[in-house]
């Protein structure tokens, strides 16, 4: 059973939408806009664009396939424009004190033809598996939270020239480009979250530390550290060794 026509959702929908008709130069595109976010709000479980077209009266695979792939209009700006908006509503906008946490997302694939498909570990089932992964950011603090951006990890099995391919990043660095690209807007995070995958990267950790980010995450119990001891002096200590000498109130 089809779920609903576009034209059949709540005028907040609409109204929502025409906040961005702006950034779209012809009708058609204004109206794939509507049909795409329709889609994904949809009840289906899907969220693929033959699954939309077919849940949809009005919808088709073919129009919305050429808004995505092929039609003129900048992702970047559409986001742009969703954070502005969000930052001026009181009921979203992040208050001061937040965190900037960063994390990578895998989805099984079945087949080799999507952008940056490959055989590596997929969160959604905990295993390694052939799939594609991405790298988020958003903002917490403590009550809402502000999704910021979404990075393609194009494994480098997908690529002609593996890691050796000019198009090929680390997952580390390319949530170190969506860190920056965070600064740049002014968000600047009390700490930054990360998980062990990133916490056990020497060079990742380096870059926050150039940056002065303070940084939470789970690190190897071997790796050493440099503290600060009485009178000044360093000393240079296993994370396990530390940890046991911390009094109970250190945590």
């Amino acid at each position: 059973m089809r779920e609903t026509t576009p034209a059949a959702m709540p005028p907040c929908f609409d109204r929502w939408c025409k906040r961005f008709d702006d950034l779209f130069k012809t009708k058609a595109q204004k109206r794939e806009f509507r049909h795409y976010l329709g889609g994904l709000l949809g009840e289906s479980e899907r969220k693929n664009l033959s699954q939309m077209a077919d849940n949809a009266v009005g919808v088709t695979y073919h129009r919305l396939h050429h808004f995505l792939t092929e039609a003129p209009w900048s992702s970047s700006k559409i986001n742009e424009r969703r954070l502005h908006i969000m930052n001026k509503c009181s009921q979203t906008r992040i208050s001061r004190g937040f965190s900037l946490i960063i994390d990578d997302s895998g989805h099984r694939k079945s087949g080799n033809f999507t952008s940056g498909v490959g055989r590596q570990y997929i969160g959604e089932i905990g295993k390694t598996d052939n799939g594609i992964v991405v790298v988020t950011t958003h903002l917490y603090d403590g009550r809402k939270s502000l999704p910021l951006d979404i990075e393609l990890y194009q494994h480098a099995d997908s690529l002609p020239e593996g890691k050796q391919d000019p198009e090929f990043e680390k997952k580390t660095e390319l949530a170190i480009k969506l860190i920056d690209q965070s600064r740049a807007r002014g968000y600047q995070p009390g700490i930054v979250i990360i998980d062990a995958g990133y916490g056990n990267n020497t060079s990742f950790l380096l870059e926050l530390e150039k940056r002065q980010l303070k940084y939470l995450g789970g690190l190897a119990k071997n790796r050493k550290v440099t503290i600060s001891t009485e009178g000044d002096e360093k000393q240079t200590i296993r994370l396990d060794e530390l940890a046991q000498k911390l009094l109970t109130r250190g945590f």
